[in-house]
């Protein structure tokens, strides 16, 4: 785990790139607005958290990092120790935790639930969408108080190292690390973002090939086919939205349903 500071001081705000090795779109953003050194109005803490798995560019070496908090320092796993680790050095911090997904090109903010955090920081992140995650949380970051996480696009793209340093740029604008004057800066900011509630995941028969139909964040309707496995194709059962929905992204689901629960506004 790689640790760095941007300002003078004991750091209220973090930010954690790679808790996956697969997805290294915020350790490259992080680089990149260190490298550019903004006068920071708050000290900030930046984290690389599986360097491990990042230099193996694999998810994780023994288990999700992602699914194993709060961790354990004696654990026999490399994640669950890491998770020990990483939960220790943002404890007290408000977090942004960058991600990149195989489902959905442009960014979108999780939240455990919609609380004071959310409201103050979705709304000025350059991000449409935001969901709250309570019901699938266990065990990942994101379950912490004060942490907002972000997908930053699709996985190994270009476009998702860009979109995670506007991330950062954002998150630190909303929580005065940054001026607002400060360059660099995020993109549109202030405007309504829409919310969702995540549900159930879809889960996959065994099949050699799979195939997802339905667009992310656009409702299918009851009867509506909105994947298929083995040419054979599944239908909605009633009405939902999918979210973080792939044929490849995870081994035993395809995604989630959610629901639509209304807005956040600046």
């Amino acid at each position: 785990m790689r640790i760095e500071q941007l300002g003078e001081g004991t750091p209220e705000i973090a930010v954690v790139a790679a808790i996956h090795g697969d997805e290294p779109c915020g350790v490259r953003a992080v680089e990149r607005l260190l490298a550019e050194s903004p006068a920071a109005e708050r000290p900030v803490k930046f984290v690389v958290a599986n360097e491990k798995a990042l230099e193996r560019d694999v998810r994780y070496v023994d288990e999700d990092l992602n699914r194993a908090f709060p961790g354990d320092a004696d654990a026999d796993t490399h994640e669950r120790r890491l998770a020990d680790a990483l939960a220790r050095e943002v404890r007290d911090c408000t977090t942004l935790s960058l991600h990149s997904t195989q489902s959905y090109a442009e960014p979108f903010a999780l939240v455990d639930t919609i609380d004071a955090v959310a409201r103050s920081v979705c709304p000025y992140l350059p991000v449409s969408v935001v969901v709250e995650t309570e019901a699938e949380s266990d065990g990942r970051l994101i379950e912490y108080p004060h942490v907002v996480e972000a997908e930053c696009g699709l996985q190994h793209s270009e476009e998702a190292a860009e979109n995670a340093y506007d991330l950062i740029c954002g998150f630190l604008t909303a929580t005065g690390a940054l001026a607002d004057d400060a360059e660099p800066v995020a993109g549109d900011d202030c405007e309504s973002v829409d919310v969702y509630r995540l549900g159930s995941p879809v889960p996959k028969t065994e099949a050699d090939d799979y195939e997802v139909l339905a667009e992310n964040f656009e409702r299918v309707t009851e009867g509506e086919a909105f994947a298929a496995a083995d040419g054979e194709e599944l239908v909605a059962a009633e009405s939902f939205y999918p979210v973080l929905m792939s044929a490849y992204g995870y081994e035993n689901v395809f995604g989630y349903r959610a629901e639509r629960i209304g807005v956040l506004e600046s």
